[in-house]
């Protein structure tokens, strides 16, 4: 048996100190997931909070399919998602008429490195509808249909948000002079 399958075996049977372990394994990374999330700290301390309660509770719904770590971000990120959907995001709803092309998106630059502090200070400061578009699209991997339908938006402010979301982070690296000009191939990347 692993150190997580204890972990998991103790938290089943509620031992504190199982919990204990496994929040102070488990919960600086998954800050981290909360984080790009929201616009503070205190926000996304409280969005981790609910978060392992919900996996205190539900550990024993655990199927061993997977990793356990993906099983615990899987439930920060739905926390997140149902913080945000309790607090009301306001979606601009898009004519498909008015979307750009997947063409005029293209982008023919690409961002220097770029320090993850100063990445996740600019995902915490976009308008909430673009950082939520973002995270889901971009670093949970959902498509705009999935999107769509965990936000209860349509298709197109997805990819409306999003596109809206790449040029605001574009905007504000040239603002801090991290982009250089060079082309690449458009694959899901900002």
């Amino acid at each position: 048996m692993t150190v997580d399958e204890k972990i998991v075996e103790g938290c089943i049977a509620g031992k504190r100190r199982a919990q204990n372990q496994l929040y102070q394994k488990y919960a600086p990374g998954m800050f981290g997931v909360c984080l790009r999330y929201c616009k503070n700290i205190a926000e996304a301390e409280d969005i981790l909070q609910e978060g392992f309660i919900k996996v205190f509770k539900n550990v024993k719904k655990y199927r061993k399919e997977g990793s356990f770590e993906g099983w615990i971000r899987r439930i920060m990120v739905n926390s997140a998602i149902t913080h945000f959907n309790k607090n009301k995001i306001h979606f601009e709803e898009i004519d498909e008429e008015k979307m750009e092309s997947p063409e005029e998106a293209e982008t023919n630059e690409t961002f220097a490195p770029v320090d993850q502090e100063i990445l996740l200070n600019l995902i915490q400061n976009m308008p909430e509808g673009y950082r939520m578009v973002l995270n889901l699209y971009v670093f949970e991997g959902y498509n705009h249909k999935e999107i769509s339908d965990i936000l209860n938006i349509s298709e197109n402010t997805s990819k409306s948000q999003l596109s809206k979301a790449r040029k605001y982070l574009k905007n504000k690296l040239e603002e801090i002079n991290k982009v250089k000009t060079a082309s690449f191939a458009y694959e899901r990347q900002f």
